[in-house]
């Protein structure tokens, strides 16, 4: 799902040069980390010795060129109380294209959706047999699943009884296992399979910012990467729980889930390599650091990392790769990732790289914006501000 040597071809044969990151030669074939949806792997390292190639993104972004639909879509948001669906009403109400017609909460339902200026939207109590004749009714073109984990399945149960053609976005962990659903990174996995798709599994916000940082040097990674994540509140959920008290989070992180926390069961899967995560949340609302300590099979210099990791992600508008570690400060209520630090111990074969990245916006709902764009046809920044 990765950059490969073997992309370069696809890529019109562009390979960048880059200065030695090795003070021995490259003996033997090179052992490639390829995650396992993409069939891609990134930087690869050639067998020349004293140097290394770099294969520019293989997987560019799908601008408004590439846009097949300028037809408004019609949008069902199932699960709109939380967070995560306050920040998707925001992002669909400023989108040229989308038109959302039905909103569901139990909680809320009568209530009028606050937010959304385009229509009169009110709150309903939806079932999956409610969605299921919508949908065969041809009422609605993609369904956004905002639900807990746990709870999506018999709405796609149902939808797949009728033999529903209507794209689905599932923000929950049900899917991000199942091989028969496409996993919506559009940066890591070809963007071409997101576009054909119509069941999509939006990546966990630690996961996607995880990936992200891992992606522009996977080739090189050899031992399991340690990630240290801290999370605003809001990644607790808008429910009260003990993660989201700030009576206890004053002047302290909560350190939960220390090990198999979904997360990092869903991070080891899809890179087909495993990772150790360690989650915490503190007291500010969004946004999320991740300090990843990545074990290398060949010496680097922080100079070298840190322009492989530019030529992974060129022309992606969603990545910024910076000099000095970012700030979650920095990211917060922002749509994309940042990459920064790339600090190489005097063994040349351990770096660390801070990432940053907002729960709620690249972590979920821009996440989420991007699949919809690319799976309905429009161009993939369609409506996400880009700063």
């Amino acid at each position: 799902m990765l950059s490969s040597a073997s992309v370069a071809a696809r890529a019109g044969g562009r390979r960048i040069a880059r200065r030695c990151v090795s003070t021995l030669p490259a003996v033997g074939p090179s052992r490639c980390l390829t995650s396992r949806l993409t069939g891609f792997t990134v930087a690869s390292v050639s067998r020349q010795q004293r140097g290394y190639v770099v294969t520019a993104n293989p997987n560019p972004p799908l601008g408004k060129k590439n846009a097949t639909n300028d037809t408004p879509s019609r949008i069902g948001l199932i699960g709109a109380r939380g967070f995560t669906g306050q920040a998707l009403v925001e992002l669909l109400n400023k989108h040229p294209f989308m038109d959302l017609r039905h909103v569901s909460s139990r909680e809320l339902a009568g209530k009028e959706l606050e937010g959304y200026t385009k229509g009169k939207i009110i709150y309903e109590t939806l079932s999956p047999e409610d969605i299921a004749q919508l949908d065969q009714d041809g009422k609605v073109d993609c369904w956004i699943m905002a639900l807990p984990n746990g709870v999506c399945k018999p709405y796609v149960d149902a939808l797949d009884q009728v033999n529903s053609k209507s794209v689905v976005v599932d923000l929950s962990a049900d899917f991000r296992f199942d091989d028969n659903w496409t996993y919506g990174l559009p940066e890591l996995v070809k963007r071409s399979k997101i576009a054909q798709s119509k069941r999509i599994s939006n990546p966990g916000c630690y996961a996607t910012g995880a990936q992200i940082g891992l992606g522009g040097a996977l080739d090189l990674i050899e031992g399991m990467p340690v990630i240290f994540g801290c999370s605003g509140y809001s990644g607790a959920g808008s429910k009260p729980n003990s993660r989201n008290n700030l009576e206890v989070l004053k002047n302290a992180i909560i350190p939960y889930s220390l090990v198999s926390h979904v997360h990092e069961r869903e991070i080891s899967h899809q890179l087909n390599h495993e990772v150790a995560f360690v989650p915490h949340v503190a007291g500010w609302y969004r946004g999320i650091t991740l300090t990843l300590n990545i074990p290398l099979r060949k010496e680097v210099t922080s100079r070298d990392v840190r322009l492989m990791y530019q030529d992974r992600y060129a022309g992606e508008k969603l990545i910024k790769v910076v000099g000095e570690p970012p700030l979650v400060s920095s990211i917060s209520g922002r749509h994309g990732v940042e990459i920064g630090g790339f600090a190489v111990d005097s063994s040349g074969k351990r770096m660390v790289v801070v990432v940053t990245i907002d729960n709620l916006a690249k972590g979920a709902s821009t996440q989420c914006l991007q699949n919809m764009n690319l799976a309905l046809g429009y161009g993939e920044y369609e409506g996400i501000p880009i700063v």
